[in-house]
């Protein structure tokens, strides 16, 4: 018997480009079930991240007039990755296996049916990975570059030039409600989970409609997310920065006391005022990062909801019938 599918799609104020997500995501969906890959009980979740525009009328409508399309509507805006999550936590109590993606149809629809033939092959984990960047700028190509040394460099396990496209099984996602850290970066907790897991490699196209939800200043921002949530290691370098600085003010002190005992005197103002300037960066620098780690912990033991679901469309009951699904 064929699994049942749920693809999970986390939407904010997407009204522009939701119909034709829609209807692509439907054509395929059913696409899979003729050819057996998944169950006629799988199901297309939109997930509306407290948007202000027509997206949940959209999603709403779209549930009226086909129940291959269910609904998760947030009761506020809490971000992608808790959207994503939620979508998640719901989809796992009625599918085998769930895909995640975004909804501005970047993400290769089509890899879909390597993802599940790898789930089929006993992978529990499928991660869709670009096989280029010929679409981005030289400025975001290379940042990217740069943000997964960094992470690597700093002890986080990612997938290079992943985001959120990606195959998880019934016992995966189940494994994943377990993490419950109020500070979420999925890219970084997934890998922790274990499992057998595997690589689909798809060109990421252009956006169809609508602007990216996620400018320089987000990226910025989910990276710094991503770092300070998953690992302590900035902590310590600032640890190793302060024995360096100490370590160099000794030697300093040292030269000093010998190059007075020979007569000379130390010269001025400038190289005075310099260091005082870089030890007072370095302490407000290290002061910050500190800060941000007892921010987290803060917001972790508050133990706030990630998330508020205030209505869910789900119709799991009517089987679909293949042969006379209404055009979108």
């Amino acid at each position: 018997m064929a699994n049942t599918l749920y693809v999970v799609v986390p939407c904010y104020k997407e009204e522009e480009v939701l119909p034709e997500t829609a209807a692509r995501l439907k054509d395929k969906l059913i696409g899979m079930m003729e050819y057996g890959l998944v169950s006629i009980e799988s199901r297309i979740m939109f997930v509306n991240d407290g948007s202000s525009d027509k997206t949940w009328d959209i999603i709403r409508q779209l549930h009226e007039d086909d129940p291959i399309f269910a609904g998760v509507n947030l009761s506020r805006n809490r971000g992608h990755q808790n959207a994503l999550l939620a979508g998640l936590m719901v989809a796992k109590e009625y599918a085998d296996v769930t895909i995640s993606m975004d909804a501005d149809l970047q993400d290769d629809i089509h890899a879909m049916d390597e993802m599940i033939e790898k789930y089929h092959a006993g992978c529990d984990i499928v991660y869709g990975v670009r096989s280029k960047r010929a679409t981005d700028s030289f400025f975001k190509r290379n940042t990217a570059v740069g943000f997964y040394r960094v992470m690597r460099a700093l002890g986080i396990e990612v997938v290079d030039n992943h985001a959120d496209y990606r195959l998880m099984s019934k016992r995966a996602v189940e494994s994943l409600a377990e993490f419950r850290e109020a500070n979420l970066f999925l890219r970084g907790i997934v890998p922790m989970i274990g499992y057998k897991t595997d690589i689909v490699y798809y060109e990421r196209a252009e956006r169809f409609a609508g602007e990216t939800k996620y400018p320089l200043k987000k990226m910025l921002a989910l990276a710094f997310e991503g770092i300070t949530s998953l690992t302590i290691r900035p902590i310590r370098i600032i640890s190793v920065i302060g024995l360096l600085s100490f370590l160099v003010s000794v030697a300093l002190l040292i030269y000093f006391i010998i190059d007075f005992a020979r007569g000379g005197t130390v010269a001025g103002w400038a190289s005075t005022v310099v260091s005082i300037w870089a030890i007072g960066g370095l302490q407000l620098l290290a002061i910050g990062i500190i800060g941000e780690y007892i921010g987290k912990i803060y917001m972790e033991v508050k133990g706030r909801p990630r998330y508020i679901i205030e209505q869910t469309l789900i119709e799991t009951d009517p089987e679909l019938d293949l042969d006379n699904q209404p055009k979108l």
